[in-house]
């Protein structure tokens, strides 16, 4: 398939940081903030100051922003750097064209996470498209001989090869409410949520096209352990297909299953995910050894 090659977007305009679209009846910036300033600040710490290790970078899912991670920092504790990818089309970047192939996105995507010096120790988590995405993500940085990430997670995501086929992105607008609205993540009557759901439409379905397009290209395991999140009810990535994650590492694969629905990343059920990311992330080395297997 041919791709039309775009200019790449400045490295910094990648991660998310002070300005960041918050998510529809989140709350703002914590009082006595500077104007302008974000709860979640993606890009690390200020310059000259030693970066917390690991960094956590972030993927969210189809037609969202960053604003789910945006008190993730706070939640998570100060021996985690979170590190927001910010995708066009949304937030800062409203103004971009959405990517609409994989292929391009996960080579820019890793070509500004080089740029930025944040392939040294990291971890890497994704959320229904985002999943995938940071498997690509990662899979290029290996093709390039860069340090693979400690730790994979993923969530509400079904394994690479089951994505494709139906054309999702052909949906109607109507279709494409609808679809929102059944997996959870707006009250039909929820008139905020409503008029944020009317300006992400272009970008959901630019990402619906970019899932239904994909094709799995075989390669050998990542050879990083691998955490797999299943919602508990979710149609999009029900638990076998979660499960099938299992064959995409050489090392181990731990399986959560937790409540809340496709979209349990906007609501309290996302504490169990917060816990078990923090305690994989903050575990010393010598904890890690030897390798563990579920």
């Amino acid at each position: 398939m041919h791709v039309t090659e775009r200019p790449q977007a400045p490295v910094g305009s990648w991660f998310a940081g002070p300005g960041f679209e918050p998510a529809p009846g989140a709350a703002g910036p914590a009082a006595g903030s500077p104007p302008g300033t974000a709860a979640l600040p993606g890009a690390g710490p200020a310059p000259g100051a030693p970066a917390p290790r690991p960094r956590l970078i972030c993927f969210g899912y189809a037609g969202g922003t960053p604003s789910v991670y945006r008190d993730w920092p706070d939640l998570l504790g100060p021996g985690v750097t979170v590190v927001p990818v910010l995708l066009p089309g949304r937030g800062l970047r409203l103004a971009e064209e959405p990517y609409t192939a994989m292929e391009p996105l996960a080579r820019d995507v890793t070509d500004a996470l080089v740029a930025a010096g944040h392939v040294d120790d990291y971890a890497l988590f994704g959320h229904s498209m985002g999943a995938l995405l940071a498997y690509e993500v990662a899979c290029a940085l290996r093709e390039r001989g860069r340090p693979g990430p400690g730790h994979l997670f993923v969530s509400g995501s079904r394994a690479p090869h089951l994505y494709g086929g139906p054309a999702d992105q052909a949906l109607g607008d109507d279709d494409l409410r609808r679809l929102v609205h059944d997996l959870g993540a707006l009250d039909p009557d929820d008139r905020v949520g409503g008029s944020y759901l009317e300006r992400r439409l272009p970008v959901l379905r630019a990402d619906l096209t970019l899932c239904a397009r994909y094709r799995w290209r075989p390669r050998r395991p990542l050879d990083c352990p691998m955490t797999a999140f299943s919602a508990v009810p979710d149609p999009v990535a029900p638990p076998d297909h979660v499960e099938a994650w299992r064959t995409y590492t050489s090392a181990s694969l731990l399986h959560h299953r937790v409540p809340g629905g496709h979209f349990y990343l906007n609501g309290p059920a996302r504490l169990p995910l917060l816990r078990e990311l923090r305690a994989e992330l903050t575990r010393t080395a010598e904890e890690r050894e030897p390798s563990w297997t579920y």
